[in-house]
């Protein structure tokens, strides 16, 4: 199937967004194991995984569409070099990922890919899913202070 090539390009940049969101989130959850933060390295690999995903599932439909996937490019990585930091970091990237989505997702109902809209619909709400658990982690270390939420993080 020919795809619209506007939509193509927004489709490779949201792949993009996810290679650079895996490699964030896969060098957090390393420095959390590391620190030993067993849960948080878990949390963040998790999150990871559901990146590799969405970029399997974009990869797929670009080719679908008659596009080539572009792999080499990454958007920008923010490393946190503390778990708050972490967080912020990561919780920035997604507000920008739903924003990205969402544009998305008009483009693909402005040019009548309803097929391409429903993928990004899909994957939006992971991306929503990852912003609640990050929001959450945020608010339990304003509320215990981080002192208290690390030692919850251990194991």
């Amino acid at each position: 199937m020919k795809g619209n090539p506007k939509l193509i390009e927004t489709l490779n940049a949201l792949l993009a967004d996810e290679l650079a969101a895996i490699n964030q989130y896969i060098v957090h959850a390393e420095m959390c194991e590391d620190w030993g933060y067993g849960k948080l390295h878990e949390s963040f690999e998790k999150r990871s995984i559901q990146e590799m995903k969405h970029a399997e599932i974009l990869i797929g439909r670009i080719l679908f569409l008659g596009g080539k996937p572009i792999v080499t490019e990454l958007n920008n990585i923010n490393i946190g070099e503390d778990v708050p930091k972490q967080l912020e970091f990561d919780r920035a990237a997604e507000e920008r990922a739903i924003k990205a989505y969402n544009d998305a997702i008009a483009l693909a109902g402005e040019v009548g890919d309803n097929a391409t809209r429903d993928i990004l619909v899909q994957i939006l709400n992971d991306e929503d899913r990852h912003m609640d658990e990050l929001e959450e982690l945020l608010d339990q270390i304003e509320q215990m202070s981080l002192p208290i939420f690390l030692t919850t993080q251990v194991g």
